[in-house]
């Protein structure tokens, strides 16, 4: 059970995941200063991210997208496969419906962009933490205007495919054949109407696919 904090109200525990170090210290001053919520664990990779959320059981778990180890949307993707009691908030730069549309997929409750008002963060954290969503409604109409067009297998070898790793050493990371790889990078710039893997991925990227 949570304490009570300062105003008398339950302390929301919070984990907080970033890669970049001042603003990890920013978004952490932020919340820190609010006497209702706790932040008890931080992060700068996604596998750390997960650990922790897995050790330290928080209320809300925050994180960016773009991450070493594994990406926020994995992290909170792995955290709903696993049935993990914690409500999700993306923080990122990217105002994009496709991100926005693969963070709900993967069970977040709130998504807010780095540019908005430092005030609006810890509100939401209290209402995702009250079972609410919160999500600007004009990129959440645009999330769901355009669908993803990409499977999840395609959209892993697309990603390796335009960090420019080969298609062999695709094939061992991921398990798979040569031909395999192949077939699911062909299926992958046919879906982008590219003319190659890396135009592919720029596409899918620029979409928020990736």
């Amino acid at each position: 059970m949570n304490p009570p904090g300062k105003d008398g109200r339950k302390t929301i525990r919070v984990v907080i995941a970033e890669d970049q170090g001042m603003v990890l210290g920013a978004l952490v001053a932020l919340l820190e200063i609010e006497g209702d919520i706790s932040v008890v664990g931080r992060a700068r990779n996604g596998k750390e991210a997960l650990n922790t959320v897995l050790t330290q059981k928080p209320d809300v778990f925050i994180t960016d997208i773009e991450m070493p180890e594994m990406t926020g949307l994995d992290v909170a993707a792995e955290l709903k496969r696993r049935h993990v009691a914690v409500r999700v908030i993306i923080v990122t730069t990217f105002a994009r419906a496709g991100y926005l549309r693969r963070a709900l997929e993967a069970g977040a409750s709130g998504y807010l962009l780095k540019d908005a008002r430092a005030e609006e963060l810890a509100e939401a954290v209290r209402r995702v933490h009250q079972g609410l969503r919160v999500i600007d409604p004009e990129l959440a109409t645009e999330a769901w205007a355009e669908p993803d067009p990409l499977t999840d297998r395609e959209r892993q070898v697309l990603r390796l495919a335009g960090d420019g790793v080969g298609s062999g050493e695709i094939a061992e990371q991921l398990g798979l054949s040569e031909g395999t790889v192949r077939n699911y990078l062909s299926e992958a710039i046919s879906k982008m109407g590219a003319a190659n893997r890396v135009e592919a991925s720029r596409i899918a990227r620029t979409k928020g696919w990736l």
